[in-house]
């Protein structure tokens, strides 16, 4: 039994060196390592086979090439410290193989072994220590025998690999014509001579960038292209992939590339390394796995249904020559076009130009019976020239027609239809290819459905916390813009406001909550509240900014915000500027230049409880425009945010603020899209009328009513307001004083304003406490009548919260006359000394 067993093996390994030494004299073969290994899953029995070498740093060992199953199976690395304690540095130090079954494997936590699975490993250094090794992994119950490990033994001596593929590319060896090595960090790629013959590019021309390169590919093929030389698409093993490269004349020519992924371990570049030949004469004009992996990767892309549709088009319509191309969904029995290529009524059916809404028309479902049929079974349907079909299909394809319906996710997504005038002949091939793409196009179609529902509910929303619209305003013109952020279904943070104020006031408001879910948009719409809140309570700038960090913190968030605020007197063109963290204003001056305003800022809302936001005054011209945004517009992973601060004002001075709607689209063109971004710019042109304002602090002395009335006749005497109106006004005056001295503490003002013929009295006092209008009165009361005349007398009358106490008003309409004559007496009127009512 022994002889015959020696027999046996000797049979097994000198097949096995057969082999190899065939490999072997290959050696200019770019798959040959694979190859090698792959002899020891045929001869050894390997489940899985793969060489770690020194990479370009010599302190670690990385996979170079590998067979078999995936290696996470095992939970093997990707590299190895090659001063570690693991198997694989242990052969490659001491030059010495490795053999643990399970038991050992259990032991060895270095080993990275898998709990759940039974399996055994085998490390062979690859000739003297400091060379690599060679790991395979066995399933079998008794690990390698002796006959397996004969047969690795052979295969460690055939690797030969004298220093890391990865290593010797960095080293600049001169590489085959036409093979190349790509540096995955920096886009640096080696190329041989017929490589760049292929690409029509000299020696002397080629700069050695990868994207010079693809910048000669048709930009088609572009995304599936990418999808190989970008490192996050592709894992340790070989790829193939045909594209096409643009020619001086005629068609451009195909190509095909071969390559692998070499990692050069953990935190270091890793290489991607191959050849690339002329597929010119390899591959039809229609059937290739290329156009398949094409539209695999453009589908992948694609965000939206109008994205899939897009895809679907470039992918089949030209390539197939087809005249037209229908793709349509499937919601509830009925068909909704959402792509129609060529998009001109005249192209379709006259039955289908009778169910044109807007965009598209909606597939006649009930009129075709043959397209219900084709998506009942699920299955793609061609019928050539001259088939007995309806006329709302047979007209679709004269000369031919594809029925692909579109399924995904147990259901039917949808349908693609596509026809030719003149006979088509349908090859095989173009069936294959016609069938792989219905399966990815009705999956694509299914989640981009999903992802346009989805998307339409988080504009919903935004649009929902963000205003409406924003007001017209006194002496001046507000424009503001939203673009939330492309990058998936994230909801941002960014708000701004506009809030009329009193006396002519305006407050712009702009901010942006940390983070990108609905928390922080929650929370940006409760901070635009509270802002707004405070502000019509009539607090200073850094006081609303103030209570708005407060509230805040008091809400126990994790998350914070930026805030810019600016308090605008539309009378005056004077202005208050609070910063909490955010960018600062831009101003452009009326002459054009502009000016990034230094408003001293204060930290972000919600960070510190004793934050101080200290205001910066601003001067406002006619014809200035203010202009404040968020950090998505200003700032990116490309530049920095001074760089983009200076951009922006460089591009509000070029614009042109008589169209400031004009304005905010241009400088939001080419907008950074990784970041939601809100701008807001207001245009100050300036009040044609100002109103006449006065104000007078009412001292708590004994005539301090009286000297209210003198203040109040005396002012508007010099306003021209007739006698009529000034008695009513006096009353009203000496109610309104009489009430804030008599139940409230503190400081008392006394405010009049005129504004379009519009009299405005206001007494503001301490007291948070509105006045009650008594709802009856008896003839023996001696007071409460002071609220019913002033309700009788004047126009309007209210109050309104100010700054911790209120202020009552009341508005009467006069008719402005000459001033009136001073025949009463040096103050005006006798009737000063009279005791106030109420």
């Amino acid at each position: 039994m022994a002889s015959e067993g020696a027999a046996v093996r000797r049979t097994r390994a000198e097949r096995a060196e057969t082999a190899l030494e065939t490999l072997i004299d290959v050696s200019a073969s770019p798959d040959r390592l694979r190859r090698v290994l792959e002899q020891a899953l045929v001869f050894a029995g390997a489940a899985f086979a793969g060489v770690y070498a020194p990479g370009a740093d010599p302190t670690g060992l990385c996979l170079v090439e590998s067979a078999g199953l995936p290696r996470t199976l095992y939970g093997l690395r990707d590299s190895y410290p090659a001063a570690g304690a693991s198997p694989v540095a242990e052969a490659h130090r001491t030059g010495r193989g490795v053999w643990l079954g399970p038991a050992e494997l259990a032991d060895c936590p270095e080993a990275r072994r898998t709990p759940s699975a039974d399996f055994s490993v085998a490390v062979l250094p690859l000739g003297p220590a400091g060379g690599g090794c060679l790991l395979a992994v066995s399933e079998h119950p008794g690990g390698f025998g002796t006959d397996d490990r004969a047969c690795l033994e052979l295969v460690a001596r055939a690797v030969a690999v004298p220093a890391s593929i990865g290593a010797a590319a960095e080293a600049g060896e001169l590489l085959p014509a036409d093979r190349f090595s790509l540096a995955m960090d920096s886009g640096r790629v080696e190329v041989g001579d017929t490589i760049l013959r292929l690409f029509g590019i000299g020696r002397e021309n080629f700069d050695g960038k990868v994207e010079t390169l693809l910048g000669l590919t048709v930009p088609e093929d572009l995304p599936a292209l990418m999808s190989v030389v970008e490192a996050d698409h592709m894992s340790i093993g070989e790829r193939e992939l045909e594209f096409r490269v643009l020619q001086p004349s005629g068609p451009p020519k195909w190509l095909r590339l071969r390559g692998r992924m070499l990692s050069s371990g953990e935190g270091r570049p890793a290489r991607l390394v191959g050849t690339v030949a002329d597929a010119s004469t390899l591959r039809s004009d229609v059937t290739d796995v290329a156009r398949v992996q094409r539209l695999a990767a453009a589908l992948a892309m694609a965000g939206t249904v109008k994205d899939v549709g897009k895809a679907v088009v470039d992918a089949l319509r030209k390539p197939l020559q087809a005249d037209r191309l229908a793709l349509a969904e499937l919601e509830n029995d009925r068909l909704v076009v959402t792509v129609l290529d060529p998009p001109e009524p005249e192209s379709w059916p006259e039955l289908w130009r009778s169910e044109w809404r807007t965009e598209w028309p909606d597939a006649p479902v009930r009129s075709m019976p043959t397209l219900a049929a084709a998506l009942r079974e699920g299955r793609s349907r061609i019928w050539p020239a001259g088939s007995a079909l309806e006329p709302a299909l047979a007209e679709v394809g004269p000369g031919g027609l594809a029925v692909l319906p579109l399924p995904a996710g147990g259901r039917m997504a949808g349908a693609c239809l596509i026809g030719w005038d003149q006979p088509h002949e349908f090859a095989p091939d173009e069936r294959a290819l016609l069938t792989a793409s219905a399966g990815l196009a009705g999956q694509a179609l299914l989640r981009a459905h999903a992802f346009d529902a989805e998307h339409e509910l988080v504009g919903m929303l935004q649009r929902t916390l963000l205003p409406r619209r924003l007001p017209r305003l006194p002496g001046a013109v507000a424009v503001a813009r939203y673009l939330p952020t492309t990058a998936g279904l994230e909801v941002g943070g960014d708000w701004y406001d506009v809030i009329p104020l009193v006396d002519n006031h305006v407050a712009f408001v702009i901010g942006d909550v940390q983070g990108h879910n609905a928390g922080a948009a929650t929370l940006m719409g409760q901070m635009r509240t509270a802002l707004r809140a405070y502000a019509a309570e009539g607090h200073a700038p850094d006081v609303v900014v103030t209570l708005a960090n407060r509230l805040l913190l008091d809400m126990e968030t994790d998350l914070f915000a930026t805030c810019c605020y600016v308090d605008v007197d539309m009378e005056q063109g004077t202005a208050w500027c609070v910063r909490a963290g955010h960018p600062q204003p831009v101003l452009r001056h009326p002459d054009g230049s502009t000016e990034i305003v230094e408003a001293e800022g204060g930290p972000p809302l919600g960070v510190l409880t004793r934050a101080e936001f200290p205001m910066t005054p601003l001067r406002l011209q006619p014809g200035a425009v203010l202009a404040l945004t968020t950090d998505g517009l200003v700032e990116s992973a490309e530049a920095d945010i001074d760089e983009g601060m200076d951009r922006f004002a460089a591009e509000l001075a070029a614009a042109d603020p008589g169209h400031l709607g004009l304005v905010a689209d241009a400088l939001l063109t080419g907008a950074h899209r990784g970041d939601d971004v809100a701008l807001l710019l207001m245009r100050y042109d300036g009040m044609a009328v100002r109103p006449l304002r006065e104000s007078w602090t009412v001292w708590r002395v004994p005539e301090a009513v009286r000297h209210a009335r003198r203040f109040t006749r005396r002012t508007l005497r010099t306003w021209g307001v007739e006698r009529d109106t000034l008695d009513a006004a006096l009353l009203i005056v000496s109610e309104l004083v009489t009430n804030a001295l008599v139940h409230t503490e503190g400081q008392v003002r006394l405010d009049l304003s005129l504004v379009n013929h519009r009299l405005h009295l206001a007494v503001a006092d301490g007291s948070p406490r509105s006045p009650v209008k008594p709802t009856s009165i008896g003839w023996e009361a001696t007071g409460g009548r002071g609220i019913l005349l002033v309700e009788a007398v004047s126009a309007t009358w209210g109050t309104v919260p100010v700054s911790g106490g209120k202020q009552v008003w009341a508005d009467l309409v006069p008719d402005t006359g000459p001033p009136l004559d001073r025949r009463d007496g040096p103050d005006g009127a006798p009737g000063d000394v009279d005791p106030p009512l109420g």
